[in-house]
């Protein structure tokens, strides 16, 4: 097998060892206490926050775990810890670096990208099998196996790539079980491959000692991943479980969990509840995005895309190529009310998911943040489509407060990769008046600014819109479902109906409950 680190030489592990003892040196004490429990392998008790030093001891200690620790492209930063604080001997069934392509292709087979889902998985699999396949018969009935992978690309030489990673593990909670599996996607913000590659290490071991001790309680789970870190060293912007320890859990809320706890700006799911990492799936693909409360989703919400989805399709950047509409919910919309209801958002994601949308949840209320999000993963054209309403909130100058520039500067980073917005019209209710760019009473001071956005095409009016949908709101669509008014029903999509009306979403009560009162 071939194995190679990043500190040079077959035990370049020596190099790193004064960085990591400084981290963390137990005392005298302590270290005696760890000895005696080797000597037992009996786990160690905590009533403290358990430290990297101490999980990766913890997992060391229990006899039922054993396993193998597979590390592409930053050093064997995970298992290293695993190594250092003894014990290893009864966890570690085998530690590899596969850092070779060649190598790496000829083990797991060719991959189009080696910092890939798809690698990531080959990866655990075969090591997962070779293990059951090898150690099953032998002490099977007494063992948990475990696979821990990762596949990742720290800071180069010239600091000029995308620093990010995908690792995994897959076990067995308790012996002879099906097999769990939970995976995650990081991305590294330190400067310094040393430290990018100690960051990775913590989260590593921060995995695996939750799978072990918190597979049952995923929301702390989630919680744990940073445990000695923060969120200016690593971002988890996607997290999946799957398997029988995992039956029960539903992986939108764990990427709504992401965003609430910090781990990320932002999470996203298909409409098939499936999670989506950003970076692979906006790959190459042009942007087209609607934010909104979807409480509904309405017909005017799918018109909105549509329409808007036309025009920006005939954009010469975009002529050809693929464009994604995305619903994004914001954190701000979702604790308009306090904390998050986790019920209202499933409801949510339901309406969304029968519209076959994927869904965005953010915690970028400001839309340059949102912008600048969205340009990480595509250098194609990115394009918001909102209500004219929502735009001349844009121009209200009390949002940019806390901007030492103001609305100038929100503009300026918000429009600056060629962004567009396109206003779809707003029908007063009262008047019958349409609101569009043409008519918008725009603040005197902000005319120029607004022309200027119009006259170079960051600013556009939606054209080929439905009027039918111009009368819909979704509060309108929400007061009529609650009182049991059935026009709510021709003002959203069927698919959307039948899923309300199933689910009995949004306070909706079926006829003969009604009949009842």
């Amino acid at each position: 097998m071939f194995y190679r680190e990043r500190f040079g030489g077959p035990c370049g592990i020596h190099a790193f060892w004064p960085l990591m003892l400084a981290l963390d040196r137990p005392d005298a004490s302590h270290h005696r206490q760890e000895q005696q429990m080797l000597r037992n392998r009996q786990p160690l008790q905590h009533s403290d926050p358990i430290d990297t030093h101490q999980k990766a001891l913890d997992v060391n200690l229990d006899p039922r775990r054993y396993g193998t620790f597979a590390e592409i492209g930053a050093g064997q930063e995970v298992v290293r810890w695993f190594f250092r604080v003894g014990g290893g001997a009864g966890t570690i069934a085998k530690s590899m670096s596969a850092y070779d392509m060649k190598v790496s292709d000829a083990i797991y087979g060719r991959a189009a990208r080696y910092v890939c889902r798809e690698r990531l998985q080959a990866m655990l699999d075969y090591e997962h099998k070779l293990n059951l396949d090898r150690l099953s018969d032998v002490r099977g009935e007494t063992t948990t196996f475990f696979t821990f992978a990762d596949t990742v690309s720290a800071r180069n030489y010239h600091g000029t790539n995308a620093c990010h990673g995908w690792m995994g593990i897959k076990f067995q909670a308790h012996p002879q079980d099906d097999d769990s599996q939970i995976i995650i996607h990081v991305r590294m913000l330190d400067d310094e491959a040393a430290l990018q590659q100690e960051a990775l290490g913590i989260v590593g071991v921060n995995l695996v000692h939750g799978a072990f001790a918190l597979h049952h309680e995923p929301e702390l789970l989630v919680a744990s991943l940073l445990d000695g870190l923060s969120t200016s060293r690593i971002e988890i912007d996607m997290i999946e479980f799957s398997g029988i320890a995992f039956r029960h859990v539903d992986n939108r809320l764990m990427s709504l969990k992401l965003v609430e706890l910090g781990l990320s700006g932002a999470a996203m799911f298909a409409a098939s509840g499936e999670v989506l990492q950003p970076s692979e799936f906006f790959y190459r693909k042009a942007i087209l995005v609607e934010r909104g409360s979807f409480r509904p989703v309405c017909n005017v919400n799918l018109d909105m895309l549509h329409s808007a989805g036309q025009q920006f399709s005939k954009h010469p950047n975009v002529v050809g190529k693929e464009v994604v509409p995305v619903m994004e919910l914001t954190m701000n919309n979702l604790k308009a009310a306090g904390e998050i209801d986790l019920s209202d958002f499933l409801a949510r994601a339901d309406v969304m998911a029968a519209c076959g949308m994927p869904v965005m949840i953010s915690d970028y209320f400001q839309y340059y943040r949102l912008a600048a999000y969205l340009s990480r993963y595509t250098k194609e054209k990115i394009a918001i489509t909102m209500g004219a309403g929502s735009l001349l909130e844009l121009f209200d100058e009390q949002y940019y407060t806390g901007l030492q520039g103001g609305i100038l500067e929100s503009f300026g980073r918000m429009f600056k990769n060629g962004l567009q917005v396109y206003c779809y019209p707003m029908l007063d209710a009262e008047t019958g008046d349409l609101m569009t760019c043409d008519n918008m009473k725009i603040d005197p001071q902000l005319q120029h600014l607004f022309a200027y956005l119009r006259d170079c095409g960051g600013i556009i009016d939606v054209q080929n819109y439905d009027p039918a949908c111009l009368k819909v709101r979704s509060r309108d669509v929400l007061e009529k479902i609650k009182s049991g008014d059935p026009a709510w029903e021709s003002m959203v999509p069927e698919a959307v109906t039948e899923v309300i009306k199933r689910k009995c979403y949004f306070d909706y009560e079926p006829c003969e409950a009604l009949e009842g009162i």
